[in-house]
């Protein structure tokens, strides 16, 4: 091969990536948010998982894109890998469709392909135009991709040197290699099963090595999950090498399978013959259909593998056992096996007390953190804020199912007003996160606070957790003996803000304090009388009150937020 083909063959390959690319930012555009919206509800099981895997991997052009967002929920704890197993199988099928596109010879209509795009990606101002006009680029670029790549092969053929190499990979376990080492660096095993089914057809590989390859591509996807595995938390790295396990497992049973069963590769061969190209596409498909459709009834080993890889300590078992619903585990509703509307209500109450007690300790080990820095309760604080939003979103769904039945006008009232005091308890939680960034803002910054600074937030500190710790007591026995009181307390801490901030100018004013300090002191004291309002809404949340009471209180969450 000349320099200039070399040249020609990169460009190709490097016109093919970039046009799938393309086509995947246009499809995740033109979809928004609903992809994510679906990944993270459509898991009720896996035949489920494994569908909407699949579709949404057709949908982006793209199994590690798919893969990546199961990462990132499985990180943020959204989905257990129960949830993400099938996803991930179902990527793996939908990743087969690259193959069967390009096995349609659509060069010709690949620069029409790109006018079209890129006059509806130029000047159209509609958002949905230009991201079709995205994909049809990305599409255009792609095939054209192809054809480049076609035409710079072809005189390879005639390359004794080159032959000799592609030879060398009649050996199944070389084959084998080469395509993990091949995907691992392209990063994508769309691309390098296309890039070898390229090869097929001009003759440059023989069907059988083609289908090692292929195997191998499959194993070497795994290279951008591990890379992504360097920035997740323990469940982000199970999800990333549940993918790798499930890859490996495919390879082993499909090579079993090829050479125990020979007449698969012949029935496959028959399916398209004397089409090559095709040829490649379908054993792309077929073999990951067959790999998932063994695989999904012991999916259960492959998470059990990963869990001895990254055993659950103890401090995980606790963040699981803080985001299950532990009082609402029953249908709601009419019907069989369903519990009346008044128990649900009770039991929710209690849930909301417990999600309560959450985001109360999450706000003491924040300020702790705070005072005295630690990188580690640092790190809790953020997982209990996840654990806290997990509960919200399943507490108000089950609310949500009430508001649905026929309720009396004193349920409907107390279902409304629990749906509130959800919100109240996890803007505490919010607040803890806040007060967790101040803390590292200090460090980075070397910033130091005066000990009467310090001196002043811990009182205030104090007060305001003995506000919402007796908040969280009224909302659950209803004891509204003790309003007064907390009543005092918010009195107290709103007096505390307007004299910290009086005394923090006189320390300015005196070149007292670091600036920076002096920053995060006045945001923190506002963090803190906010948390003082919340645990006032919390304590009335529940009581029967005339309507104008009501709605002031309400406001006043609304602008305290």
């Amino acid at each position: 091969m000349t320099l200039f083909g070399a040249f020609s063959l990169l460009g190709g390959v490097g016109l093919f990536l970039f046009g799938m690319t393309v086509m995947s930012a246009g499809l995740k555009n033109a979809c928004g948010d609903n992809l994510q919206v679906i990944l993270s509800k459509a898991t009720k099981n896996k035949v489920l998982s494994v569908l909407v895997g699949a579709g949404m991997t057709v949908l982006v052009q793209s199994s590690s894109a798919t893969e990546a967002m199961v990462i990132g929920f499985a990180n943020a704890g959204m989905i257990n890998l129960i949830q993400a197993v099938g996803i991930i199988m179902g990527a793996n099928i939908g990743t087969t469709i690259t193959a069967q596109i390009t096995a349609f010879n659509l060069s010709a209509f690949a620069p029409f392909l790109l006018f079209l795009g890129a006059i509806a990606y130029l000047f159209i101002k509609k958002n949905l135009i230009k991201y079709i006009g995205e994909v049809v680029m990305g599409f255009g670029m792609l095939f054209l991709g192809i054809a480049i790549m076609k035409e710079a092969i072809a005189p390879l053929a005639e390359s004794p040197e080159f032959v000799e190499i592609l030879t060398g990979l009649n050996n199944p376990i070389t084959a084998i290699v080469f395509g993990i080492a091949f995907t691992a660096l392209l990063q994508s095993s769309s691309s390098s099963t296309v890039i070898f089914q390229a090869f097929a057809i001009q003759g440059l590989l023989s069907y059988h090595t083609a289908v090692y390859l292929v195997i191998g591509a499959a194993v070497g996807a795994f290279m951008p999950n591990f890379l992504a595995s360097f920035t997740v938390n323990r469940d982000g790295k199970r999800a990333a090498y549940l993918n790798l396990v499930f890859n490996l497992f495919r390879a082993i049973v499909l090579v079993i399978l090829i050479n125990v069963f020979p007449a698969i590769l012949t029935f496959i061969q028959n399916l398209s013959p004397g089409d090559i190209g095709r040829q490649v596409a379908n054993t792309h498909t077929i073999f990951a259909i067959i790999a998932v459709l063994i695989a999904l009834p012991v999916s259960n080993i492959f998470i059990k593998i990963v869990e001895k890889i990254f055993p659950i300590r103890p401090n995980e078992h606790q963040k699981l056992e803080d985001r299950k619903l532990q009082y609402m585990t029953q249908n709601i509703g009419i019907g069989r096996g369903s519990v009346p509307a008044g128990v649900a209500i009770t039991q929710a109450q209690k849930e909301i007390r417990r999600m309560g007690d959450l985001a109360a300790t999450n706000l003491r080990e924040a300020l702790e953190c705070f005072f005295e820095y630690d990188e580690d309760k640092a790190t809790v604080v953020r997982e209990r804020e996840e654990s806290v939003d997990i509960l919200n979103h399943a507490i108000s769904g089950g609310l949500s199912k009430l508001h649905a039945l026929s309720l009396n006008q004193e349920n409907l009232r107390r279902v409304s007003n629990l749906t509130i005091a959800i919100t109240d308890i996890e803007r505490l939680s919010d607040h803890a996160e806040n007060i967790v960034e101040y803390a590292e803002y200090m460090k980075n910054r070397k910033a130091e606070m005066t000990e009467d600074a310090r001196k002043e937030l811990r009182e205030m500190a104090d007060d305001m957790l003995e506000a919402v710790d007796l908040s969280l007591v009224i909302f659950e026995t209803e004891d509204y003996s003790k309003l007064d009181q907390i009543e005092a307390l918010e009195t107290k801490v709103d007096d505390q803000e307007d004299a910290l901030v009086n005394a923090h100018v006189e320390r300015l004013m005196k070149e007292e304090c670091d600036p920076v300090a002096g920053v995060v002191f006045s945001d923190l004291v506002t963090d803190l009388e906010r948390c003082s309002d919340h645990a006032i809404n919390i304590a009335y949340a529940l009581k029967d009150r005339p309507e104008k009471e009501a709605t002031t209180t309400f406001q006043m969450s609304e602008y305290d937020w």
